[in-house]
């Protein structure tokens, strides 16, 4: 059996996590931020770990506003920044949608994996805020 990738949380990823308890905090179904901690790791990590490209291409796709086109291509931008080659991916949940990053994409066996950000399936585009600035 292969060794198990590392996937880890970046802090953008971290700051969309406290939003989404705050928001079932707020909503008094506490049991709702439970359930998506669960999936995440019980599931979606330990899925990543064995099946890091296992997500459909995030890039591939290209947006249609002029919005979108500019998050875009910071954030490609940003992925071009890195050391080793990047591939955006999206893990899709239960209810949410999952942005991960997957560095070393061009060798045979990745370096890490960065879940950058999460949103509700009913949110119209990932927040990257917090990624622009780490």
């Amino acid at each position: 059996m292969p060794d198990l990738l590392e996937v880890r949380f970046t802090a953008n990823f971290e700051t969309n996590l406290q939003s989404i308890e705050v928001f079932w905090a707020d909503s008094q179904f506490s049991a709702g931020f439970d359930q998506l901690l669960n999936e995440l790791i019980d599931t979606v990590v330990t899925n990543l770990e064995r099946h890091p490209r296992m997500g459909r291409s995030f890039m591939s796709r290209r947006p249609e506003s002029v919005e979108a086109q500019r998050q875009f291509e910071r954030l490609y931008a940003k992925m071009m920044a890195y050391q080793q080659p990047a591939d955006m991916r999206e893990y899709v949940m239960t209810d949410y949608l999952v942005l991960y990053a997957v560095l070393g994409a061009t060798v045979s066996r990745p370096s890490a994996i960065y879940l950058v950000s999460i949103k509700h399936h009913k949110q119209l585009s990932f927040d990257f805020e917090r990624f622009w600035k780490s």
